[in-house]
């Protein structure tokens, strides 16, 4: 990656925010053209933590990197209240999503339209238990670790079970609101892991990118959701 995401969050304190509540509070959202070239109006931030999930860092939190079209917000939170009796024990993070107004967002090169989400790989820590993984600044919020081929990092394994849950949760909550998961980014190594695991058959039809993605895509996995955008303009 050319740049780094700690330089853009560091450069993004200098932008003042715009009041949290006037999103928070919109009824609906408008999403306009697509993930990769779009923006939005009304949107919402994901909540800052809950029962069994947190954001990758309250630093992106405060600088405004976690908004999302409020159809989004409300499939991510469904799956994490489903995953609570799924996976118990299980605390998952989600990534970066968007800028309130959508639009640009580097280093990414999609995330404009309020309907991307990133997801840092749920792990089982060296006892065995569910764990999360070390997100300093050092390591870019988590963005920075590299698990090797079989899925671990110093001493973390990925749970791909609970990773293959969480994909097959937000599936069932896209389409119950009437959307659906138009693309998913993980490591293609990876997504053979998932397999086996008793999740696959629910997910195995899901629109996994099969080329090799710019970067890697092995400490998160990235997913778009269809919905009814309007023509940018």
């Amino acid at each position: 990656m050319p740049t780094t995401l700690l330089v853009f969050l560091a450069a993004a304190v200098l932008t003042a925010l715009p009041a949290r509540a006037v999103a928070e509070d919109a009824a609906t959202s408008t999403c306009f053209g697509n993930p990769a070239h779009g923006r939005i109006e009304g949107a919402v931030a994901l909540p800052a933590r809950g029962n069994n999930f947190e954001p990758y860092a309250q630093r992106g939190v405060e600088l405004g990197r976690t908004w999302v079209h409020a159809s989004v917000r409300d499939i991510v939170v469904d799956a994490y209240r489903a995953l609570e009796t799924g996976q118990p024990g299980t605390t998952f993070v989600y990534g970066e999503t968007g800028l309130q107004t959508g639009g640009p967002m580097p280093p990414h090169r999609t995330h404009q339209a309020g309907v991307s989400v990133d997801f840092m790989v749920p792990v089982r820590g060296p006892d065995g238990r569910p764990a999360t993984l070390p997100r300093s600044a050092a390591q870019r919020f988590g963005y920075g670790l590299e698990f090797d081929s079989a899925g671990r990092w110093h001493g973390y394994r990925i749970d791909f079970a609970a990773l293959a849950d969480h994909l097959r949760l937000l599936d069932h909550y896209a389409r119950a609101r009437g959307a659906r998961i138009g693309r998913v980014i993980l490591d293609p190594p990876f997504v053979r892991k998932l397999h086996g695991t008793p999740a696959w058959p629910w997910i195995a039809a899901l629109p996994f990118m099969k080329a090799r993605p710019w970067i890697r895509h092995d400490e998160h996995y990235h997913v778009d959701f269809v919905l009814p955008c309007a023509p940018l303009r």
